[in-house]
């Protein structure tokens, strides 16, 4: 009999469902409130000017459209009623038979409502060219700046986080700085800009090998990123940002990738709630009472051996396959063994001809580990013209140590406070 199956949130586990599901003879709805798929990982590229924002996004009514019997509404989710198993959105309700929730997660700052006003973050496509606009914008500004002080905190940027998204960010913007906005502004002493990178534990990429995070600790501090371990934020104004032992960094610029937590939906559902607002999930991926429904990705909280599963992408991609060919063999009458994540590894790109690597069984360090991560973030990106445009982008900046998208598409002149 056929179904019918709505999918919330098109991210890396709602898109990989959806394959799974489609031309199945079902009914499949996509619902996302933006009408694209966003490759998060590359989003810190767009932000240092290596990329379009285009290029890292895909439509969603594209993809749909080869896709047999799937159908994409553009909508915000408010809420589920699983008593009658309607889904709830701003453009009105729909029914289901089987619900797969993938909404992600949004930034978590702890509370800390100074730093959540005063810093940056990237989990929107709006937010890269945001935060482009605001590093390009510190520069003309410290151009036409006569006080010394107030020209160097215009080029400090402080990075919180010692993540993935914290140590790549960190190693394209101090390349950025010293390879093309040095050329870009010769009446700048781009030499004194500073890029600080503030982890509150003593050790950076902490899901990786000791021997990678060594790597990684004195391949920055090679390139004048400034690491600070066993440190944290603790507040931060438009001018300045403070530590926990009272120290106060001049920077007009503070991003935050310290941390995330399951998206606002999350809070709307009447179920439990783990810390993060992640919803737990049964071995199968469902809500506990309710086994047509599936929370995958960043917003499901599963331990497996122990440990609760991290919210990165692969997590979520595995998870979307999985819920995908659950709800076939749960239409199908014939049962399928509980969800197990399969750890491929992890990697992170520190800068031009540098990465951590460890995958495959092996780990990797330097100019293989940043061979491996280009090919794997090209084979994973969706939609030929994007892979195209995005390897040109990277061939260009590797010969000529050029960044081609340095604009200021909204100009302002300070941050709002």
């Amino acid at each position: 009999m056929k179904k019918r199956i709505v999918i919330v949130g098109m991210g890396f586990g709602g898109i990989r469902a959806a394959r799974v599901l489609a031309g199945k003879g079902h009914d499949v709805v996509l619902v996302d409130r933006n009408n694209y798929h966003l490759f998060q990982p590359l989003l810190y590229q767009v932000a240092t000017a290596g990329l379009e924002q285009e290029s890292i996004a895909h439509s969603v009514r594209a993809m749909a459209r080869r896709w047999t019997g799937t159908q994409f509404q553009l909508a915000e989710v408010t809420g589920v009623d699983f008593a009658t198993r309607e889904l709830h959105t701003d453009t009105g309700n729909m029914s289901y038979d089987y619900l797969v929730i993938g909404a992600g997660s949004v930034t978590n700052f702890f509370g800390l409502e100074s730093v959540e006003r005063h810093s940056f973050d990237l989990k929107e496509l709006a937010d890269a060219e945001t935060l482009r606009n605001h590093i390009l914008t510190a520069f003309e500004r410290a151009v036409l700046e006569p006080d010394p002080a107030r020209k160097r905190a215009l080029m400090s940027f402080v990075i919180v986080g010692g993540g993935p998204t914290g140590v790549e960010f960190a190693g394209a913007l101090i390349e950025l700085v010293h390879f093309v906005l040095a050329k870009d502004y010769p009446e700048l002493s781009t030499h004194t800009a500073r890029v600080i990178l503030v982890e509150a534990t003593d050790k950076l990429l902490a899901a990786m090998p000791p021997k990678q995070q060594t790597y990684t600790l004195n391949k920055l501090r090679s390139m004048s990123v400034e690491v600070l371990l066993n440190a944290r934020v603790v507040d931060a104004g438009p001018e300045r940002v403070i530590l926990h032992d009272g120290a106060i960094i001049p920077a007009h610029t503070l991003f935050w990738s310290a941390g995330v937590k399951a998206a606002a939906i999350a809070a709307a559902l009447d179920t439990l709630h783990t810390s993060g607002g992640r919803i737990p999930v049964e071995p199968d991926l469902t809500l506990a009472g309710h086994p047509e429904v599936f929370v995958i990705g960043d917003m499901a909280y599963l331990e497996q051996d122990g440990s609760p599963l991290p919210m990165t992408a692969p997590v979520a991609m595995q998870m979307g396959i999985y819920a995908g060919k659950a709800i076939l063999s749960k239409a199908g009458g014939t049962p399928l063994p509980p969800f197990r994540y399969r750890d491929k590894g992890s990697m992170a790109t520190i800068g031009r001809n540098s990465a951590v690597a460890s995958a495959f069984g092996m780990n990797f360090r330097g100019y293989p580990a940043w061979l491996v991560w280009l090919l794997l973030h090209l084979y994973y990106l969706i939609g030929f013209r994007n892979r195209i445009v995005v390897m040109l982008n990277w061939v260009w900046y590797y010969w000529f140590h050029e960044r081609q998208v340095r604009l200021i598409t909204r100009r302002e002149s300070v941050k709002n406070p």
